[in-house]
């Protein structure tokens, strides 16, 4: 019936308009646009207001973020700790009441990238069951003076108004990248950053024991030695807390941890991975198995084996495999120089070498993956100088066979040149303890010769007797484009049973 009625109105409408307009002669023209104005402003406010029920419907109950416990963070047991420590002061009310202990006001979290500064950020807030409001630096710089300011000020009116609404005790605001805003001020005309700064000083000074509910700020920066000293003191930042790069221990445990989810064969040993991943960040590590993963999809392949990690430990430090095609002549002389890297990699330090490759590489045409058994964190002048060695065997192998070298040597030298800078800043040298600020360029000039000289001499020499090893393994090279760490020993001659190998992976 309804639907009739409807029809009936929109036929006798048109009708209507016509006889007025005709017969009767009224001008129906304006009559027609103010209609249209106003139907056309009842179909906007109708879409709106559609709109937002269905934006209700998705915001108006928003999933929480799902709770992080510091059990699921791997790699960083002594960062967790003192972290754990400072949180108790938070947790604990009545202890630090009868110690007449101030709690802390702001704890930085300070380390490289990816290293799961943000993650202990938001373990933190489950730990103390506290609300978690987070933000980035950049978010506060603004063109307009005073914005930043008045940004700091709503993050904290945030915190204080959610922590109230949830009937919480306290909230976390994390920072990341504080740097942005806690840079060191110079007196310039940065006036902007300065009142951003300024604000956030005021802020943490007006977290009082007593309010409630409680802030803690918990800043997270890779750059700790460019922030502001104001910000730094005690009753600020109170706890500066480390997060470094995981060991080998810790890379195991974070691998463990992303393998949850992902199908492994039963061959898989994470140990290894976590050795020959000497460097890798937390996030890298998660790079890892994720690119493990597609390469298993990408074959069809049930589950993950031991050569898709190896190959994603591959990918991540050096880039996806490219097509680029070169001539025989270049194929032949990036395989006797990465070969010179493996060969004197093993002649100085025996089973170092994981995999010799012929295979493009982000910007590397061919590469050696070194295969670390142990962590290293002091470095002698006798290792240093192998590692010197060892990057320079690629271009003493191009002389020794074509009698000049090539650009692929550029990132050896820079690598070797970098290891003879930090001999010289660590008194290694027969400069002795020395300023490196009153190096001049020339004085570098003459110690870098003296070292490299000496040691290019030495590398030629080690080299010039393994001619037919170059050989054998160049054919298997060229032919199959990888050598497995174990055939390139046996056709090298070398009995590993004992030795100490340490590096990483280094492209030519």
């Amino acid at each position: 019936m309804r639907n009739y009625a409807k029809e009936m109105a929109i036929g006798f409408i048109p009708v209507l308009i016509l006889f007025l307009q005709i017969f009767v002669g009224i001008n129906m023209i304006p009559v027609l646009l103010f209609a249209g104005l106003i139907g056309g402003a009842l179909y906007l406010v109708r879409s709106r207001g559609n709109l937002a029920a269905v934006g209700g419907e998705r915001k108006g109950k928003p999933r929480p973020p799902a709770p992080l416990s510091f059990d699921e963070i791997g790699g960083q047991e002594r960062a967790k700790q003192e972290l754990i420590e400072a949180l108790d002061f938070l947790v604990h009310e009545e202890r630090i009441t009868k110690f007449g202990i101030r709690p802390l006001k702001g704890i930085l979290l300070a380390g490289p990238p990816g290293t799961g500064k943000t993650l202990l950020a938001k373990a933190a807030a489950h730990y103390t069951d506290s609300v978690y409001v987070a933000a980035s630096g950049s978010e506060f710089v603004e063109m307009y003076v005073g914005v930043g300011a008045s940004r700091i000020r709503d993050l904290f009116r945030e915190a204080r108004q959610k922590a109230a609404k949830a009937d919480k005790k306290s909230a976390v605001v994390f920072i990341d990248e504080i740097d942005v805003i806690g840079g060191k001020r110079d007196g310039g005309q940065h006036k902007e950053y300065d009142q951003t700064l300024n604000q956030l000083l005021t802020e943490m000074d007006g977290i009082h024991t007593s309010e409630k509910p409680r802030i803690l700020l918990i800043g997270a920066t890779n750059r700790k030695e460019i922030l502001d000293s104001a910000l730094l003191r005690p009753g600020r930042f109170d706890r500066h807390i480390t997060v470094d790069l995981p060991d080998k221990k810790g890379r195991d445990h974070i691998l463990r941890i992303h393998a949850r989810n992902k199908p492994l064969q039963e061959e898989v040993n994470l140990e290894k991975i976590a050795e020959e991943s000497f460097g890798f960040s937390g996030a890298q590590l998660e790079s890892v198995m994720n690119e493990s993963a597609i390469y298993a999809m990408r074959e069809e392949s049930e589950s993950i084996s031991q050569r898709h990690l190896s190959m994603a430990i591959d990918k991540v430090m050096m880039g996806e495999r490219t097509d680029r095609e070169a001539t025989k002549e270049e194929r032949e002389r990036v395989a006797l120089h990465e070969l010179g890297h493996a060969i004197m990699a093993e002649l100085v330090r025996p089973g170092s070498v994981s995999q010799v490759a012929l295979l493009p590489r982000g910007q590397a045409l061919g590469y050696v993956r070194h295969n670390p058994q142990q962590d290293r964190y002091l470095y002698t002048r006798r290792f240093l100088e192998e590692q010197i060695m060892v990057a320079l065997g690629g271009a003493a192998a191009e002389e020794l066979f074509y009698g000049d070298r090539s650009t692929g040597s550029r990132g050896d030298f820079d690598q070797a040149m970098s290891i003879v800078r930090s001999m010289v800043e660590s008194g290694l040298t027969e400069l002795g303890i020395t300023d490196s600020s009153m190096m001049t360029p020339d004085k570098w000039a003459i110690v870098n010769s003296s070292i490299l000289d000496e040691l290019m001499s030495r590398v030629k020499v080690m080299l010039s007797e393994q001619k037919e090893v170059f050989l054998r393994s160049l054919e298997v090279l060229k032919t199959e484009e990888t050598l497995s760490g174990d055939r390139f020993r046996s056709l090298l001659g070398i009995d590993v049973t004992a030795g100490d190998p340490d590096g990483e992976s280094k492209p030519a």
